[in-house]
Order: C-alpha cells, then sequence, then structure tokens
C-alpha cells in the first residue's frame, strides 16, 4: 500500500494526497519524510550530523547523488545531513535534492528562528510546507508538487496524486490554471476517477519555474462539490545552463608601474539556472595569458568577485621593457562553484598596459648645423629626439623652447606632430651684413609632466650653430614713400626732388642707377646717376591719374652686382590747386508756356574742376553785349545757383540766351554758355513746341530738375 497523508476539509471530509514518481504503485520514489522542522542553533558544527534523510527510487538506489540548497552543507551516502564549515546563519530553509536514474525528490528542512537571506530558494520557488495548514475557508488542502526540469520519455508520467476518500460516488476531479486550461495548455492533466496527476512533456525551469494549479471536485453535471484549492508545481532547476558573458568586449587599462594588486577591471557573467543553487554559483579563473612574458602569472582574478588584479612587482609592469603592452587573457567562468562537474563559459579581456612619462625626451645631437641666406625665412633645421614613451600620449609628444640667443625674435621652433622633430624656423629675415653668425640654445619638454623621481637631463638641451651666406640685396629707398608738394601747372623741367636709395651690401661696394618704373601720366624724368627728379609735362591736378589731389609714381634703384639686385621706391606728389578751370552752368536747355502766368524760366547750377577757394561763389550774368535788356532776368538764389526768369511773355519761338558765369579765383576765371529755351503752347494741358523745334523736356520738368540739384547744394 502507499503511505498517505491525511488532509482534514472544512466540511470535515478526509482527502489524502499521494505523491509517486514511479509506474509501480506498491513503492513510491522518493523522501519518505519531506519537510524537517529544527531550532537554529547557536552554530553548526562541522561534520556533526545535523539529521538523516530516508530517499529510495525503489531500485535499489544506484547512482544515489545529493544536492543541497547551501554550499556549506553536504549529504553523506548514509543520508545524513552536516555542515562543511562552522556556520551560524544559513536562512529559514535548506532543500535537499535527491536523484538517481530512475527517481529524483526533494526534501525541505525549516530552520525555526532562522533568519532569511537573499536568494534562498524559499523566495525563488515560494515553497510552501509539505505538513499540510488547514485553511478555513478551503474545503482541499494539497501541497507543491516538485518536478525536475529536463525529464525524458516516456511521458505522461505521473507527479501526483490527490484522493478524496469521503468524495460522494460518480464524483471526479478537475485540474485547472495555466498549464492545463490556459496557455501554454495541456502540460498537465488530473485522472478524473483516480486523482493522479500527470506531466506530459519535459519542462524547462528557465522558460517557467513555477505552475499555479487549481484542483476541485465535481459531479456528474459538472458542479463543483469541493474547491477549488491552489496547486502549486514548481520546477527543479538542473544545470543546464552555462555562464555567458554578455557585456563584452572586455577591454581594461592599467597605469605601467602599479603596485601589485592593483585592479584593472572586473569581468563577470550570466547564468540562466536557478540563481539560489549551486547551478548559478560561479566561480572565475584566467586560462591563458598570451603574451606569457616577462611572467606567465602577469594578472589574478578573483574567483567569486571577477575582479582582475596585477600579481606582478611594479618593475615587471614597465611598458618600454615588455614586449607588447597588451594582454590577452582568456577568462573561464564555471558553474557548481568550480567544480569539475560544473558547465563553463570563456571570454577575452584585453588589458592594455598604459604609458606614462617615465623617459625624458633626448636630443640625439649635442649640437646641429644650419645655414640660411640672408632675407629668406622658412624652416632652415629640423632637430631629432628619442623618447621611449608611448608615441600616441603626450608624455612622448615634445615641445621645444629657444632658451637663448634670440633677442629679435628672428628664430622660432614648431613640433612636427608626425615625426616629433623640432622644426626650426627664421620668421625674421636676417642680415649677413649685421650678423653673418647665430648660436640658439634650445631645450625640449614633454607635453605630460615627468613622474616624480625623473627629471630632465643634460641630453634635453641641444646647440644650434646657425651660419648666415651673404646675398646680394637690391637697394632701399629712404625715406620710402619719397612725398613732396608743388603747384600744378609748374613750368617744365621743374626739379621735384632728388632720390636717395642706399646698398646693403656694404661690404661689396656696389654702384646705383636709377630709373622711372610707373609713371601712368608720363610726367616726370629721374637723372639715372645722381637720382634727380623733374618734370617733363605740365602737372595737372584735374588730371585722371591724381587721386585726392596726389599723384603716384614708382623709381626703381638698381646696383651693379651680377646679377643686378633692383630696389623700389615710391614718390608721392602733392599738387596744389590753381585757378585753371572755368566754371560752367547745368542746364543749358529749358522751356515755358508762351502765356505762362509764372514767368520764371529754370533754375541754373554752376560747377568748377577747381578746389575751393577757386569755385564759389559763383557770379551769374546774361551776356548784355548780346540780349536786349528788359526781356530776361538772372537772379541769385546762393552761391551756386541763380533764377532765369522772363520779364514779359514770349511768342511761341527758340531763343538762345548767353549766360556768363565768373567764379571766385584770383584772378577769377569766366564761361558764357548758351542758354536754350523754347517758348512752346500750352493749350487744354497739353504742351505743343513743334514749331519751337524738338524739345523733350517740359519747362515743369527743367524746374524740379533745378531745385533738387539746388537742395543737394
Amino acid at each position: 500500500m502507499l503511505p498517505k497523508t491525511p488532509i482534514i476539509s472544512s466540511q470535515g471530509k478526509i482527502l489524502v494526497l499521494l505523491l509517486t514518481s514511479a509506474e509501480d504503485l506498491d513503492c513510491t520514489p522518493g523522501f519518505q519524510q519531506k519537510v524537517f522542522h529544527i531550532n537554529q542553533p547557536a552554530q553548526f558544527i562541522e561534520d556533526q550530523a545535523i539529521l538523516n534523510l530516508t530517499f529510495s527510487d525503489c531500485k535499489g538506489n544506484n547512482k544515489l547523488h545529493y544536492e543541497v540548497s547551501s554550499p556549506y552543507f553536504k549529504v553523506n551516502d548514509d543520508g545524513s545531513l552536516v555542515a562543511l564549515k562552522n556556520i551560524t546563519a544559513v536562512g529559514k530553509t535548506l532543500f535537499v535534492h535527491a536523484r538517481t536514474p530512475h527517481a529524483e525528490d526533494m526534501a525541505e528542512l525549516v530552520i525555526v528562528g532562522g533568519k532569511d537571506i537573499q536568494g534562498s530558494l524559499q523566495d525563488i520557488f515560494k515553497f510552501a510546507r509539505t505538513s499540510p495548514v488547514p485553511r478555513q475557508k478551503r474545503s482541499i488542502v494539497v501541497s507543491p508538487i516538485l518536478i525536475p526540469e529536463n525529464q525524458r520519455q516516456p511521458f505522461p508520467r505521473d507527479v501526483g496524486k490527490v484522493v478524496d476518500s469521503d468524495r460522494p460516488e460518480g464524483s471526479k476531479f478537475r485540474l485547472t490554471g495555466k498549464g492545463v486550461d490556459q496557455e501554454p495548455k495541456g502540460i498537465f492533466r488530473i485522472n478524473e476517477n483516480t486523482g493522479s496527476v500527470s506531466v506530459t512533456q519535459t519542462l524547462d525551469r528557465e522558460m517557467i519555474a513555477t505552475y499555479q494549479l487549481f484542483v476541485e471536485t465535481t459531479d456528474v453535471n459538472g458542479k463543483t462539490l469541493e474547491g477549488p484549492v491552489p496547486l502549486e508545481v514548481i520546477v527543479i532547476d538542473q544545470n543546464d545552463n552555462r555562464p555567458i558573458f554578455r557585456e563584452g568586449p572586455y577591454v581594461g587599462h592599467v597605469m605601467e608601474g602599479s603596485p601589485t594588486g592593483t585592479t584593472v577591471m572586473r569581468m563577470t557573467a550570466f547564468d540562466a539556472d536557478d540563481p539560489a543553487t549551486d547551478n548559478a554559483l560561479l566561480r572565475y579563473n584566467i586560462r591563458q595569458q598570451t603574451p606569457d612574458k616577462p611572467s606567465p602569472n602577469m594578472f589574478y582574478i578573483d574567483p567569486e568577485k571577477g575582479d582582475i588584479v596585477t600579481v606582478v612587482s611594479p618593475a615587471l609592469l614597465d611598458r618600454e621593457t615588455l614586449e607588447n603592452p597588451k594582454y590577452e587573457l582568456i577568462i573561464e567562468a564555471q558553474d557548481m562553484a568550480g567544480l569539475d562537474v560544473g558547465l563553463t563559459g570563456t571570454a577575452t579581456a584585453t588589458i592594455m598596459i598604459d604609458d606614462k612619462n617615465d623617459h625624458s625626451p633626448k636630443f640625439t645631437k649635442k649640437e646641429f648645423q644650419a645655414t640660411v641666406e640672408e632675407g629668406a625665412v622658412g624652416v632652415i633645421v629640423n632637430l631629432t629626439v628619442e623618447d621611449k614613451d608611448d608615441p600616441a600620449t603626450g608624455a612622448w609628444r615634445a615641445a621645444y623652447t629657444i632658451i637663448n640667443g634670440n633677442p629679435g625674435q628672428s628664430f622660432e621652433i614648431h613640433t612636427n606632430p608626425q615625426t616629433n622633430e623640432g622644426m626650426l624656423s627664421v620668421v625674421k629675415p636676417l642680415d649677413y651684413e649685421i650678423s653673418a653668425f647665430h648660436t640658439l640654445l634650445i631645450k625640449v619638454e614633454n607635453e605630460d609632466p615627468l613622474v616624480p623621481d625623473v627629471s630632465y637631463g643634460p641630453s634635453s638641451t641641444a646647440t644650434v650653430h646657425i651660419t648666415v651666406l651673404d646675398v646680394n640685396e637690391g637697394p632701399v629707398f629712404y625715406p620710402d614713400p619719397m612725398t613732396v608738394t608743388r603747384q600744378e601747372n609748374i613750368s617744365v623741367g621743374s626739379v621735384l626732388l632728388t632720390v636717395n636709395a642706399t646698398d646693403p651690401d656694404s661690404l661689396q661696394h656696389q654702384t646705383i642707377r636709377y630709373s622711372v618704373y610707373k609713371d601712368p601720366a608720363g610726367w616726370l624724368n629721374i637723372n639715372p646717376i645722381n637720382g634727380t627728379v623733374d618734370t617733363m609735362a605740365v602737372l595737372d591736378r584735374e588730371s585722371p591719374f591724381v587721386h585726392n589731389s596726389v599723384y603716384t609714381a614708382l623709381f626703381l634703384a638698381i646696383d651693379s652686382g651680377n646679377p643686378p639686385a633692383t630696389g623700389t621706391g615710391t614718390l608721392l606728389i602733392t599738387l596744389e590747386d590753381v585757378n585753371d578751370n572755368a566754371p560752367f552752368i547745368y542746364p543749358t536747355v529749358a522751356e515755358v508756356c508762351d502765356d505762362a502766368k509764372n514767368l520764371s524760366v529754370v533754375i541754373l547750377g554752376a560747377s568748377d574742376k577747381d578746389l575751393h577757394p577757386n569755385t564759389d561763389p559763383f557770379k551769374f550774368e546774361i551776356h548784355k553785349q548780346a540780349v536786349p535788356d528788359k526781356v530776361w532776368k538772372v537772379s541769385k538764389i546762393n552761391n551756386t545757383h541763380a533764377l532765369v526768369s522772363l520779364l514779359q511773355n514770349l511768342n511761341k519761338a527758340n531763343y538762345h540766351l548767353p549766360i556768363m558765369v565768373t567764379d571766385s579765383g584770383k584772378p577769377p576765371m569766366t564761361n558764357i554758355t548758351d542758354l536754350r529755351v523754347q517758348v512752346c503752347s500750352c493749350k487744354n494741358s497739353k504742351v505743343d513746341c513743334n514749331a519751337a523745334g524738338a524739345l523733350h523736356l517740359s519747362m515743369t520738368s527743367l524746374l524740379l530738375v533745378s531745385l533738387f540739384t539746388l537742395a543737394c547744394k
């Protein structure tokens, strides 16, 4: 007969839950007692038996294997549970999993007075007590069913049985919930007559760890008699998932010369198995180090935390002496707390030995030589240095400074970013006649500061000897530009000045000849020997070649070198104004209606190319000798404008009125210009000037133009 666990329902009926995992019902495989209660001791003593467990697979217990939820306990072959070391707190619950090729089961050890610890199986599985606790509102009380994941055929297989000894004849068991009639459907079923619960397929704890089912009894019509009572199915974890490193690539950096024990990086793996069991309890180790020089064990990994630290002395962690500053470690994570039976996963950790500035730059030579032609600029020599530090860092990049021999700031030095060389340049042309030799003292440093125990030595300075080569330089005018002021219209042949050019090559004793280089108006001449400049044409301030009263000409000074060198000088001639331009009037055409009531004809303006005081005020007059006095009148408006008007209406015709305008120069200049006045017929707002000759502007338009010009003045 099968052992039965009686459960009293709220109606006083006796229900029996029978657990089995074998086809032979005469023997129930599993633990004979599934729940134990012990008081929390002050300490669990190493190798001292806590209790004895009895497990049978009904086949002789061949290859029986026990697993305990805590790594600090084990079950001996005789079924005694013992501690592996002296320990106090282990939580409120321990679970023991027994397995043979024919059966497996789970037992629970309840520690009365124990404290919860994070990640206990009770938290993960939410185990209920195997010993039933009566619940007043339930008719049926059942205990959880424990099923290992990854079971093999055959299916279905019985995993438990519910028996109601007092159920009415003809009543049936019904099982519902996710895994039965809800997705995923059909995983579990119950024999409606016997109450035997079976599983129909392999379970995967990583997909679903627990199933919440409900059991009830119904009459022949399907009406519920008892229940529903919750039935929890717990999937027991198997070690079927390897550790996985999910956060790669893993790259760490450590400074060269770091103390032993310096943490480089942390590597952690993930195991999908139950984190409360050894199936997901990981241990780490280094499987391989590449390269294996100068030591095959440059690093150590904390087996529990995954921290990678240095284990060699700072002297061995010298980037400049290493074969390769990059190390690759094959890191292995193994579950089952690192036991041989555990599954493994690997990943590569790349560790870079970072450079620090522990080597100062050194010049490859103590002295450098350079030559440069006088007057030239640009790079004259590249200074080379050596530095053992990492070329990709500021510990290698050089910074050069001229510390002596450059009072005139004629030299500059910059770093070539590709080669790290110092490019010494001439930025201000050198003069051979002043100094044919220069000596510079240059120092080199790194962009990054040196470490405290390293300093710059004598090799960090160098001397550069520079030889200046003499070249034939062009003569230099002094001053440049040259300036002179003269009145316009001076007589041809007048001397303006004598230019002066000197040869910088004072040691060569050369002669200089002069010539005109640019003379836009062709006014000037220069004596090729002594540089005297005179006029060969009249200077006209109003010429289009004169700008703001200044005329510009260029001259050449040519030495007798081989080949000859040339210098250029500029002459600026400021021309003073002379009253040599008569004023002129505008406009010169006007019109008026023959019956106009307003006898104003036109407003005249005057202009003069000369400068004040040789311009306005202007005097406007009618040339009396040519026009009768009693027809026309000219009235002054201001210094530059006058009004021409009629004294009486005239017949339709063309009239020519000679206007005489005189400026204020001394002596003054006068100009007489004919003003053509057209007298037109103006009827019904139409202006007819045909008889007076073609005319394109009306009188009104002319008056407006004249008034606008007046306003501008």
